[in-house]
């Protein structure tokens, strides 16, 4: 079985790798200019900030301010507003006249406010951003402190603490600052054990300019929130190996994503005798899903008392996976412009289903950038995401007619650049929920009542600083 698994490890290194590779940070020309034309709003501080980018320094500080509510349907309708600020430090080493190729980065983020999360009454998060740093709570954290050495052009090495999530921007996906925000859509939600900010380091491979091939080993049980380095690695490892290869089919510009995660962390199965239910959900996580055991849980105490009171040993395993593979291509675009036109998109993803909730999940849609006329800088997209649930998740619960089979979104979002450094976006999502049924906080006290399809809005604007 060991055999196997390093065949599958190399396997992916051969084909695959991640937005890791792209350590190299391009800063603007020039941040000067007058409050509408310039790249940041606070300018070039009197031209000390394009002196610092001319030496390879360059700081940013960006805000995501985001009201969204839900309209119909959910858990229950409401209004909420969150935001997020990041502050970023790149420093290349090279331009600061120290040595050629090492780049550092740096990254904090603040997450403030409230969300509409258990409203809407879905698994995944309909937003992305509510995951940071750590699930609708007010709090900072270091989520990112890299350093990345390039021993030659085509191989380098990084260690540190990675923000994972922050490697798989695509061209119609994984950026929830200016693309989707559901997470089902942002990311191949069959990951949803992935450690999103951990420490570990790992290989990067450019065999060509339109391959990156990297292979990460990170702590399984990183948090954005702990940063203490000495709890790295205590319980095991996880193996992150993703990636691109660039396609140009009829000179249309297009990316094949192949990837994989694996741990051996020992873990909760899925799989338990109903006495140890409530343990499950008190003590697994699924970052990508948020925390959805206190909700479920409820449930469990109202109806299914008895599974309060182990009686048996845990099952647990030391073995969990998930494979995903994905494209983007374009379709049509203007001659003379690689990052412009309208394209399609598609993630597949399966895990063992074994401890991961998440057997399946599918994501696929339409994107375009720069085609509205007059606005080249603007983006919209257009998807559907199903995330099936592994059978072996609280089957005592499906009992009930919680559901917890399939769930279903669909968004579509326009994000208008109103200058270079403030975005805003109109996001509209439908969700089908996985989770059928809530207590019920009016009428009969701990009756069951439907969650019906949610209907979501919001607004997103994007500050840079």
């Amino acid at each position: 079985m060991a055999i196997a698994w390093w065949l599958l490890l190399g396997f992916f290194v051969v084909l695959a790798g991640p937005g890791v590779a792209t350590a190299q940070i391009t800063p603007p020309p020039t941040y000067a200019g007058d409050l509408w034309a310039r790249p940041r709003l606070s300018g070039d501080w009197g031209g000390f900030r394009d002196e610092l980018a001319k030496k390879g320094v360059v700081f940013d500080a960006d805000m995501l301010l985001m009201p969204q509510g839900v309209l119909t349907g959910g858990r229950d309708t409401d209004a909420a507003f969150w935001g997020n600020a990041e502050y970023t430090l790149n420093l290349d080493t090279g331009k600061a006249g120290l040595w050629p190729g090492g780049f550092l980065k740096v990254m904090g983020l603040t997450g403030f406010g409230d969300t509409v999360d258990t409203q809407s009454g879905s698994l995944l998060p309909a937003n992305t951003t509510w995951l940071f740093p750590k699930p609708n709570t007010n709090t900072s954290a270091l989520t990112n402190a890299t350093f990345t050495q390039f021993l030659s052009k085509e191989f380098g090495l990084t260690a540190g603490k990675i923000f994972v999530l922050d490697n798989f921007h695509r061209e119609f996906t994984g950026n929830w600052r200016t693309q989707f925000e559901n997470v089902a859509l942002a990311f191949p939600a069959a990951g949803a054990l992935v450690a999103f900010s951990a420490y570990g380091g790992g290989i990067i491979a450019l065999p060509s300019k339109d391959i990156e091939l990297s292979l990460l080993a990170i702590d399984p049980s990183g948090t954005m929130t702990n940063s203490d380095i000495t709890e790295a690695f205590r319980d095991g490892v996880m193996v992150v190996g993703s990636g691109k290869v660039t396609i140009k089919p009829f000179g249309l510009l297009g990316s094949q994503n192949l990837g994989f995660y694996w741990s051996n962390k020992e873990r909760i199965e899925l799989r338990q005798d109903p006495a140890n239910t409530a343990r499950l959900l008190l003590r697994e996580r699924f970052p990508l899903l948020g925390d959805p055991g206190p909700v479920l849980l409820r449930i469990l105490q109202r109806f299914f008392p008895a599974a309060l009171t182990p009686v048996q040993p845990l099952a647990t395993s030391n073995n969990t996976w998930t494979v995903f593979y994905g494209f983007d291509q374009y379709l049509w675009q203007p001659a003379g412009h690689p990052h412009r036109g309208i394209g399609a998109f598609f993630t597949f993803g399966v895990s063992d289903g074994v401890v991961n909730p998440i057997k399946y999940s599918y994501n696929l849609g339409i994107g375009g950038n720069g085609v509205v006329p007059g606005r080249p800088d603007d983006n919209f997209g257009i998807g559907w995401a199903r995330t099936e649930v592994s059978n072996n998740f609280l089957p005592l619960l499906r009992q009930l007619g919680l559901g917890l089979d399939r769930e279903d979104a669909i968004e579509m979002y326009y994000n208008a650049a109103i200058t270079p450094w403030l975005g805003a976006t109109a996001d509209l999502q439908i969700v089908d929920s996985a989770i059928k049924k809530a207590l019920s906080s009016s009428g009969p006290s701990g009756r069951l009542r439907n969650i019906d399809t949610a209907v979501i809005a919001g607004l997103r604007l994007y500050i840079r600083f």
